[in-house]
Protein backbone atom coordinates (compact mmCIF):
# COMPACT_ATOMS: atom_id res chain seq x y z
CA UNK A 1 0.00 0.00 0.00
CA UNK A 2 1.08 3.40 -0.62
CA UNK A 3 1.12 5.06 2.63
CA UNK A 4 3.09 7.50 5.13
CA UNK A 5 1.34 6.36 8.09
CA UNK A 6 -0.84 3.77 9.29
CA UNK A 7 -4.49 4.49 10.00
CA UNK A 8 -4.97 5.25 13.82
CA UNK A 9 -7.15 7.50 15.53
CA UNK A 10 -8.26 10.51 14.02
CA UNK A 11 -6.65 13.52 11.94
CA UNK A 12 -3.80 11.15 10.50
CA UNK A 13 -2.32 12.23 7.62
CA UNK A 14 -2.69 9.98 4.45
CA UNK A 15 -1.65 9.67 0.68
CA UNK A 16 -4.08 9.13 -2.18
CA UNK A 17 -1.29 9.45 -5.06
CA UNK A 18 -2.23 9.44 -8.46
CA UNK A 19 -0.31 6.82 -10.04
CA UNK A 20 -1.71 4.57 -12.78
CA UNK A 21 -1.85 1.13 -14.31
CA UNK A 22 -3.11 -0.76 -17.43
CA UNK A 23 -5.67 -3.52 -17.28
CA UNK A 24 -7.00 -4.85 -20.09
CA UNK A 25 -5.84 -2.12 -22.25
CA UNK A 26 -7.90 0.80 -20.73
CA UNK A 27 -5.76 3.10 -18.45
CA UNK A 28 -7.31 3.62 -14.59
CA UNK A 29 -6.11 5.98 -12.14
CA UNK A 30 -6.15 4.77 -9.39
CA UNK A 31 -8.75 7.32 -7.86
CA UNK A 32 -10.61 9.80 -8.87
CA UNK A 33 -10.34 11.34 -5.36
CA UNK A 34 -9.49 15.19 -5.64
CA UNK A 35 -9.87 15.93 -1.81
CA UNK A 36 -11.87 16.60 1.07
CA UNK A 37 -13.94 19.49 2.53
CA UNK A 38 -14.66 20.11 6.27
CA UNK A 39 -18.32 20.73 6.78
CA UNK A 40 -17.90 22.96 9.58
CA UNK A 41 -15.61 25.74 8.51
CA UNK A 42 -15.45 24.76 4.86
CA UNK A 43 -11.88 24.87 4.52
CA UNK A 44 -10.54 22.40 1.67
CA UNK A 45 -7.77 19.70 2.29
CA UNK A 46 -5.78 17.88 -1.08
CA UNK A 47 -5.27 14.17 -0.82
CA UNK A 48 -2.32 14.14 1.02
CA UNK A 49 -4.16 16.47 3.73
CA UNK A 50 -5.51 15.32 7.18
CA UNK A 51 -8.23 13.29 6.10
CA UNK A 52 -10.00 11.75 9.32
CA UNK A 53 -11.25 14.73 10.33
CA UNK A 54 -10.51 18.60 10.23
CA UNK A 55 -7.66 19.32 12.44
CA UNK A 56 -8.97 23.01 12.86
CA UNK A 57 -12.24 21.85 14.04
CA UNK A 58 -11.47 18.74 15.82
CA UNK A 59 -12.96 15.24 16.10
CA UNK A 60 -16.48 16.15 17.41
CA UNK A 61 -17.09 18.54 14.87
CA UNK A 62 -14.62 18.59 11.92
CA UNK A 63 -16.40 16.14 10.10
CA UNK A 64 -14.97 15.94 6.08
CA UNK A 65 -17.03 15.49 3.01
CA UNK A 66 -14.74 12.95 0.02
CA UNK A 67 -14.92 14.78 -3.57
CA UNK A 68 -14.20 13.79 -6.69
CA UNK A 69 -13.27 14.60 -10.22
CA UNK A 70 -16.45 13.69 -11.92
CA UNK A 71 -15.25 14.34 -14.97
CA UNK A 72 -12.71 11.45 -14.51
CA UNK A 73 -15.86 9.44 -13.35
CA UNK A 74 -17.53 10.06 -16.71
CA UNK A 75 -14.87 9.09 -18.37
CA UNK A 76 -14.39 5.56 -16.55
CA UNK A 77 -18.20 5.07 -17.14
CA UNK A 78 -18.18 5.84 -20.73
CA UNK A 79 -15.44 3.18 -21.19
CA UNK A 80 -16.52 0.58 -18.95
CA UNK A 81 -20.73 1.72 -19.02
CA UNK A 82 -22.86 1.10 -16.12
CA UNK A 83 -25.25 -1.10 -17.78
CA UNK A 84 -21.94 -3.63 -18.10
CA UNK A 85 -21.25 -3.99 -14.58
CA UNK A 86 -22.35 -6.49 -11.98
CA UNK A 87 -26.11 -5.71 -10.01
CA UNK A 88 -24.07 -4.64 -6.82
CA UNK A 89 -22.71 -1.60 -5.41
CA UNK A 90 -19.19 -2.17 -6.52
CA UNK A 91 -20.31 -1.00 -10.10
CA UNK A 92 -20.09 2.74 -8.46
CA UNK A 93 -15.96 2.40 -7.96
CA UNK A 94 -14.78 5.31 -9.24
CA UNK A 95 -17.01 6.79 -6.93
CA UNK A 96 -15.34 5.07 -3.64
CA UNK A 97 -12.36 6.14 -2.16
CA UNK A 98 -10.79 3.10 -3.14
CA UNK A 99 -7.98 2.03 -5.36
CA UNK A 100 -9.36 -0.61 -8.33
CA UNK A 101 -7.44 -3.33 -6.84
CA UNK A 102 -9.23 -2.95 -3.71
CA UNK A 103 -12.99 -2.79 -4.89
CA UNK A 104 -13.98 -6.60 -3.72
CA UNK A 105 -16.42 -7.73 -6.38
CA UNK A 106 -16.68 -11.22 -4.94
CA UNK A 107 -18.58 -9.47 -1.86
CA UNK A 108 -22.07 -9.05 -3.28
CA UNK A 109 -23.83 -6.08 -1.92
CA UNK A 110 -26.30 -3.39 -2.68
CA UNK A 111 -28.34 -3.20 -5.76
CA UNK A 112 -31.36 -4.59 -3.08
CA UNK A 113 -34.95 -4.23 -5.02
CA UNK A 114 -37.73 -1.87 -4.94
CA UNK A 115 -40.63 -3.16 -4.77
CA UNK A 116 -44.14 -0.92 -6.35
CA UNK A 117 -46.53 -1.05 -3.74
CA UNK A 118 -49.37 0.12 -5.49
CA UNK A 119 -52.12 -1.09 -2.93
CA UNK A 120 -50.29 0.33 -0.18
CA UNK A 121 -49.88 3.87 -2.34
CA UNK A 122 -53.89 3.88 -2.67
CA UNK A 123 -54.46 3.07 1.13
CA UNK A 124 -52.38 6.22 1.56
CA UNK A 125 -53.84 8.20 -1.76
CA UNK A 126 -50.59 8.39 -2.93
CA UNK A 127 -50.01 8.48 -6.81
CA UNK A 128 -47.35 6.02 -6.11
CA UNK A 129 -45.30 4.44 -3.38
CA UNK A 130 -41.96 2.54 -3.88
CA UNK A 131 -40.12 0.91 -0.99
CA UNK A 132 -36.53 -0.32 -1.33
CA UNK A 133 -35.93 -2.96 0.66
CA UNK A 134 -32.07 -2.79 1.96
CA UNK A 135 -33.04 -6.00 4.21
CA UNK A 136 -32.00 -7.51 0.71
CA UNK A 137 -28.36 -7.10 1.69
CA UNK A 138 -25.87 -10.19 3.36
CA UNK A 139 -26.86 -9.36 6.81
CA UNK A 140 -30.19 -7.88 6.39
CA UNK A 141 -28.81 -4.17 6.73
CA UNK A 142 -28.40 -0.88 4.63
CA UNK A 143 -25.16 -0.51 6.99
CA UNK A 144 -23.58 -3.21 4.74
CA UNK A 145 -22.84 -0.87 1.69
CA UNK A 146 -20.77 1.17 4.53
CA UNK A 147 -19.34 -1.78 6.13
CA UNK A 148 -17.80 -3.20 3.19
CA UNK A 149 -16.47 -0.47 1.42
CA UNK A 150 -14.75 0.22 5.16
CA UNK A 151 -13.33 -3.23 5.60
CA UNK A 152 -11.95 -3.33 1.92
CA UNK A 153 -10.08 0.53 2.47
CA UNK A 154 -8.92 -1.39 6.04
CA UNK A 155 -7.14 -3.83 3.86
CA UNK A 156 -6.03 -1.02 1.44
CA UNK A 157 -4.17 0.18 4.29
CA UNK A 158 -3.73 -3.04 6.16
CA UNK A 159 -4.67 -2.30 9.16
CA UNK A 160 -4.49 -5.15 11.86
CA UNK A 161 -7.94 -4.68 13.52
CA UNK A 162 -11.31 -2.86 13.49
CA UNK A 163 -13.71 -1.72 15.16
CA UNK A 164 -17.51 0.10 15.82
CA UNK A 165 -19.75 1.06 18.10
CA UNK A 166 -23.16 0.83 16.98
CA UNK A 167 -26.70 -0.13 18.58
CA UNK A 168 -26.52 -3.26 15.77
CA UNK A 169 -27.00 -3.01 12.38
CA UNK A 170 -23.59 -1.59 11.83
CA UNK A 171 -21.76 -3.56 14.23
CA UNK A 172 -23.35 -6.74 12.48
CA UNK A 173 -22.57 -5.60 9.03
CA UNK A 174 -18.60 -5.54 10.21
CA UNK A 175 -18.37 -8.47 11.70
CA UNK A 176 -19.34 -10.26 8.54
CA UNK A 177 -17.60 -8.35 6.06
CA UNK A 178 -14.16 -8.31 8.86
CA UNK A 179 -15.11 -12.34 8.85
CA UNK A 180 -15.13 -12.58 5.26
CA UNK A 181 -11.91 -10.67 5.12
CA UNK A 182 -10.60 -12.45 7.60
CA UNK A 183 -9.63 -9.79 10.11
CA UNK A 184 -10.04 -9.27 13.87
CA UNK A 185 -13.12 -6.78 14.72
CA UNK A 186 -14.00 -5.36 18.42
CA UNK A 187 -17.82 -4.06 18.90
CA UNK A 188 -18.59 -1.52 21.31
CA UNK A 189 -22.74 -2.02 22.17
CA UNK A 190 -24.79 -1.13 24.26
CA UNK A 191 -26.56 -3.35 26.58
CA UNK A 192 -29.59 -2.48 25.20
CA UNK A 193 -29.20 -4.33 22.13
CA UNK A 194 -31.26 -6.69 20.55
CA UNK A 195 -30.44 -10.56 21.17
CA UNK A 196 -30.54 -10.91 17.45
CA UNK A 197 -27.70 -8.77 16.74
CA UNK A 198 -25.47 -9.52 19.19
CA UNK A 199 -26.32 -13.31 18.22
CA UNK A 200 -24.93 -12.31 14.58
CA UNK A 201 -22.01 -10.40 16.05
CA UNK A 202 -21.03 -13.47 18.49
CA UNK A 203 -21.28 -15.63 15.42
CA UNK A 204 -19.44 -14.03 13.25
CA UNK A 205 -16.65 -13.64 15.54
CA UNK A 206 -16.19 -10.56 16.40
CA UNK A 207 -15.21 -9.40 19.99
CA UNK A 208 -18.13 -7.90 21.40
CA UNK A 209 -18.91 -5.23 24.34
CA UNK A 210 -21.31 -4.95 25.56
CA UNK A 211 -20.71 -1.54 27.45
CA UNK A 212 -23.40 -0.54 30.28
CA UNK A 213 -24.62 2.75 29.42
CA UNK A 214 -25.80 5.07 26.69
CA UNK A 215 -25.21 4.39 23.00
CA UNK A 216 -23.52 7.56 23.09
CA UNK A 217 -21.25 6.33 25.90
CA UNK A 218 -20.32 3.28 24.09
CA UNK A 219 -18.79 5.38 20.59
CA UNK A 220 -16.80 7.53 23.47
CA UNK A 221 -15.68 4.56 24.59
CA UNK A 222 -14.53 2.81 20.95
CA UNK A 223 -13.44 6.19 19.91
CA UNK A 224 -10.50 6.40 22.96
CA UNK A 225 -9.67 2.43 22.08
CA UNK A 226 -8.98 2.91 18.18
CA UNK A 227 -6.61 6.20 19.30
CA UNK A 228 -4.92 4.33 22.10
CA UNK A 229 -4.53 0.74 20.37
CA UNK A 230 -4.06 1.54 16.58
CA UNK A 231 -7.09 0.15 15.48
CA UNK A 232 -9.19 1.22 12.22
CA UNK A 233 -12.29 3.27 12.99
CA UNK A 234 -15.30 2.16 10.90
CA UNK A 235 -17.63 4.89 12.64
CA UNK A 236 -19.37 6.79 10.05
CA UNK A 237 -19.47 9.89 12.08
CA UNK A 238 -15.96 10.65 11.47
CA UNK A 239 -14.98 8.74 9.51
CA UNK A 240 -15.67 9.97 5.70
CA UNK A 241 -15.24 6.68 3.97
CA UNK A 242 -17.69 5.06 5.26
CA UNK A 243 -20.62 7.57 4.30
CA UNK A 244 -19.02 6.88 0.73
CA UNK A 245 -20.07 3.10 0.80
CA UNK A 246 -23.69 4.49 2.27
CA UNK A 247 -24.08 7.02 -0.31
CA UNK A 248 -24.28 3.94 -3.11
CA UNK A 249 -28.39 3.57 -2.17
CA UNK A 250 -28.41 7.39 -3.43
CA UNK A 251 -27.01 5.92 -6.61
CA UNK A 252 -29.33 3.43 -6.92
CA UNK A 253 -32.26 5.12 -6.26
CA UNK A 254 -31.09 7.38 -9.63
CA UNK A 255 -30.38 4.46 -11.68
CA UNK A 256 -33.18 2.54 -10.73
CA UNK A 257 -35.94 5.33 -10.60
CA UNK A 258 -35.77 4.98 -14.35
CA UNK A 259 -38.07 1.56 -14.42
CA UNK A 260 -40.91 3.51 -12.10
CA UNK A 261 -41.70 6.51 -14.17
CA UNK A 262 -38.27 8.70 -13.31
CA UNK A 263 -36.88 10.29 -10.07
CA UNK A 264 -39.51 10.01 -7.03
CA UNK A 265 -41.11 13.63 -5.77
CA UNK A 266 -39.95 12.76 -2.03
CA UNK A 267 -37.18 10.09 -0.72
CA UNK A 268 -38.08 8.73 2.63
CA UNK A 269 -35.27 7.80 5.32
CA UNK A 270 -34.95 7.13 9.02
CA UNK A 271 -32.68 9.17 10.74
CA UNK A 272 -30.06 8.41 14.01
CA UNK A 273 -26.71 9.64 13.48
CA UNK A 274 -27.59 11.68 10.10
CA UNK A 275 -24.57 9.17 8.31
CA UNK A 276 -27.15 7.26 6.09
CA UNK A 277 -29.81 10.05 5.19
CA UNK A 278 -26.74 12.60 4.05
CA UNK A 279 -25.40 9.88 2.24
CA UNK A 280 -28.41 8.64 0.25
CA UNK A 281 -28.35 12.35 -0.65
CA UNK A 282 -25.22 12.78 -1.47
CA UNK A 283 -25.54 9.56 -4.06
CA UNK A 284 -28.57 11.13 -5.56
CA UNK A 285 -26.65 14.74 -5.97
CA UNK A 286 -23.76 12.97 -7.67
CA UNK A 287 -26.00 11.43 -10.33
CA UNK A 288 -28.11 14.94 -10.93
CA UNK A 289 -24.35 16.25 -11.98
CA UNK A 290 -23.50 13.50 -13.91
CA UNK A 291 -26.80 13.60 -15.91
CA UNK A 292 -27.98 10.10 -15.00
CA UNK A 293 -30.74 12.08 -13.71
CA UNK A 294 -32.53 15.32 -14.58
CA UNK A 295 -34.13 16.66 -11.75
CA UNK A 296 -33.31 15.98 -7.62
CA UNK A 297 -36.15 14.75 -4.75
CA UNK A 298 -36.38 16.23 -1.60
CA UNK A 299 -35.78 14.72 1.37
CA UNK A 300 -38.11 13.08 3.95
CA UNK A 301 -36.11 12.25 7.30
CA UNK A 302 -38.06 10.70 10.04
CA UNK A 303 -37.12 10.45 13.42
CA UNK A 304 -38.67 8.46 16.68
CA UNK A 305 -40.73 11.21 19.49
CA UNK A 306 -38.25 11.84 22.01
CA UNK A 307 -35.34 11.28 20.46
CA UNK A 308 -35.54 13.62 17.24
CA UNK A 309 -32.22 16.05 17.70
CA UNK A 310 -31.58 16.44 13.77
CA UNK A 311 -35.13 17.70 13.81
CA UNK A 312 -34.62 20.25 16.41
CA UNK A 313 -31.03 20.70 14.48
CA UNK A 314 -32.71 21.52 11.29
CA UNK A 315 -34.69 24.18 12.58
CA UNK A 316 -32.64 26.12 15.02
CA UNK A 317 -29.10 25.28 13.25
CA UNK A 318 -27.49 23.32 16.70
CA UNK A 319 -28.32 20.44 18.70
CA UNK A 320 -30.34 21.15 21.84
CA UNK A 321 -29.05 22.21 24.96
CA UNK A 322 -30.44 18.94 26.79
CA UNK A 323 -29.80 15.56 25.60
CA UNK A 324 -32.84 13.88 24.38
CA UNK A 325 -33.56 10.61 26.20
CA UNK A 326 -36.83 9.48 25.23
CA UNK A 327 -36.51 5.77 24.84
CA UNK A 328 -38.12 4.62 21.28
CA UNK A 329 -38.70 0.72 20.02
CA UNK A 330 -36.75 1.44 16.92
CA UNK A 331 -33.34 1.36 18.64
CA UNK A 332 -31.22 1.69 15.13
CA UNK A 333 -32.24 5.30 15.22
CA UNK A 334 -32.32 5.41 19.19
CA UNK A 335 -29.63 8.44 19.20
CA UNK A 336 -29.64 10.95 21.47
CA UNK A 337 -26.06 12.68 20.50
CA UNK A 338 -26.11 12.47 16.31
CA UNK A 339 -22.35 13.04 15.67
CA UNK A 340 -23.11 13.39 11.80
CA UNK A 341 -25.76 15.89 12.27
CA UNK A 342 -24.06 18.58 10.19
CA UNK A 343 -23.82 16.74 7.57
CA UNK A 344 -27.94 15.43 7.43
CA UNK A 345 -28.94 19.27 8.15
CA UNK A 346 -27.09 20.00 5.09
CA UNK A 347 -28.56 17.79 3.02
CA UNK A 348 -32.02 18.14 4.36
CA UNK A 349 -31.36 21.92 3.22
CA UNK A 350 -30.25 21.46 0.16
CA UNK A 351 -32.94 19.14 -0.41
CA UNK A 352 -35.88 21.24 0.74
CA UNK A 353 -36.40 18.63 3.12
CA UNK A 354 -38.73 17.88 6.05
CA UNK A 355 -38.07 16.05 9.22
CA UNK A 356 -41.12 14.24 10.72
CA UNK A 357 -41.25 12.37 14.63
CA UNK A 358 -43.26 9.52 14.65
CA UNK A 359 -44.15 7.23 18.02
CA UNK A 360 -43.57 4.04 19.04
CA UNK A 361 -47.41 3.09 17.70
CA UNK A 362 -47.02 4.34 14.58
CA UNK A 363 -43.64 2.69 14.12
CA UNK A 364 -45.27 -0.64 15.07
CA UNK A 365 -48.38 -0.01 12.97
CA UNK A 366 -45.88 0.69 10.16
CA UNK A 367 -44.03 -2.99 10.89
CA UNK A 368 -47.29 -4.48 10.10
CA UNK A 369 -48.46 -2.44 6.94
CA UNK A 370 -45.15 -3.13 5.28
CA UNK A 371 -45.40 -6.71 6.28
CA UNK A 372 -48.71 -7.20 4.66
CA UNK A 373 -47.68 -5.30 1.35
CA UNK A 374 -44.34 -7.97 1.55
CA UNK A 375 -41.37 -6.30 3.43
CA UNK A 376 -40.68 -7.17 6.80
CA UNK A 377 -39.02 -4.49 8.25
CA UNK A 378 -37.07 -3.76 11.63
CA UNK A 379 -38.51 -0.77 13.59
CA UNK A 380 -36.05 1.72 12.97
CA UNK A 381 -36.63 0.77 8.87
CA UNK A 382 -40.59 1.26 9.22
CA UNK A 383 -40.12 4.43 10.93
CA UNK A 384 -39.22 5.53 7.37
CA UNK A 385 -42.89 4.25 6.13
CA UNK A 386 -44.17 5.58 9.19
CA UNK A 387 -43.42 9.10 8.07
CA UNK A 388 -44.59 8.99 5.36
CA UNK A 389 -47.90 8.31 6.56
CA UNK A 390 -47.62 11.12 8.87
CA UNK A 391 -46.51 13.49 6.25
CA UNK A 392 -49.37 12.47 4.19
CA UNK A 393 -51.83 13.15 7.02
CA UNK A 394 -50.29 16.39 8.15
CA UNK A 395 -50.17 17.98 3.83
CA UNK A 396 -46.64 17.88 3.41
CA UNK A 397 -46.84 15.05 0.70
CA UNK A 398 -49.39 15.94 -1.62
CA UNK A 399 -52.04 13.12 -1.70
CA UNK A 400 -54.60 11.99 -4.41
CA UNK A 401 -54.14 10.65 -8.48
CA UNK A 402 -52.19 13.95 -8.99
CA UNK A 403 -50.13 13.81 -6.17
CA UNK A 404 -46.85 13.05 -4.90
CA UNK A 405 -44.42 9.98 -5.89
CA UNK A 406 -42.37 8.60 -2.66
CA UNK A 407 -39.98 6.22 -2.12
CA UNK A 408 -39.26 5.01 1.40
CA UNK A 409 -35.87 3.50 2.05
CA UNK A 410 -36.25 0.42 4.33
CA UNK A 411 -33.10 -0.14 5.59
CA UNK A 412 -33.29 -3.38 7.62
CA UNK A 413 -35.20 -6.77 8.29
CA UNK A 414 -37.80 -7.39 11.01
CA UNK A 415 -35.26 -10.19 11.41
CA UNK A 416 -32.94 -8.08 13.42
CA UNK A 417 -35.43 -7.36 15.95
CA UNK A 418 -38.03 -10.36 16.52
CA UNK A 419 -39.13 -9.50 19.62
CA UNK A 420 -40.22 -6.14 18.27
CA UNK A 421 -42.07 -7.81 15.50
CA UNK A 422 -43.87 -10.07 17.60
CA UNK A 423 -45.02 -7.02 19.34
CA UNK A 424 -46.10 -5.48 15.52
CA UNK A 425 -48.05 -9.01 14.19
CA UNK A 426 -49.37 -10.20 17.53
CA UNK A 427 -49.98 -13.46 18.97
CA UNK A 428 -51.07 -16.45 16.58
CA UNK A 429 -54.28 -18.25 16.74
CA UNK A 430 -53.80 -21.35 19.30
CA UNK A 431 -56.41 -24.20 18.88
CA UNK A 432 -57.07 -27.75 19.29
CA UNK A 433 -56.09 -30.15 16.25
CA UNK A 434 -59.59 -30.17 15.14
CA UNK A 435 -60.93 -28.47 11.77
CA UNK A 436 -64.56 -27.69 13.23
CA UNK A 437 -62.90 -25.65 15.81
CA UNK A 438 -60.47 -24.09 13.37
CA UNK A 439 -63.51 -23.17 10.61
CA UNK A 440 -64.75 -21.22 13.69
CA UNK A 441 -62.29 -19.43 14.74
CA UNK A 442 -61.42 -18.39 11.22
CA UNK A 443 -65.00 -17.15 10.76
CA UNK A 444 -64.51 -15.29 14.44
CA UNK A 445 -61.59 -13.61 13.31
CA UNK A 446 -62.76 -13.09 9.61
CA UNK A 447 -59.14 -12.86 8.31
CA UNK A 448 -60.28 -15.42 5.15
CA UNK A 449 -63.02 -15.60 2.88
CA UNK A 450 -65.08 -18.78 2.33
CA UNK A 451 -64.15 -20.41 5.95
CA UNK A 452 -67.77 -20.30 6.63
Amino acid sequence: MYLEKPLIGWGVGRNWPVRYNVSFGILWMTTTLTGLNCVTCGRRFGPDGPWMTCPDCGPDDGILDVQYDLDAVRAGWKAAPLADRPLTHWRYRELLPLEPGSVRDDWRVGWTPVIDASRLAKELGLKQLLLKDEGRNPTASFKDRASSVGVAHALQLNAKTIACASTGNAATSLAGHAALAGMPCVIFVPHTAPEPKLAQLLVFGATVIAVQGSYDQAYQLCSQACEKFGWYNRNCAINPVLVEGKKTGGLEVAEQSASFGGVPDWVAVSVGDGCTIAGVWKGLSEMHQLGVIDRLPRLLGVQAKGVAPIAYALEHGSMPDEVQDGGTVADSINVAVPRNWRKAVNALKEAHGVVVSVDDNQILDAMRTSGRHGVYAEPAAAAALAGVTSAVANGIISGGTGGDRVLAMVTGSGLKDTRAAIQAGGEPIKIEPDLDTLASAIQDRGVIDGAG
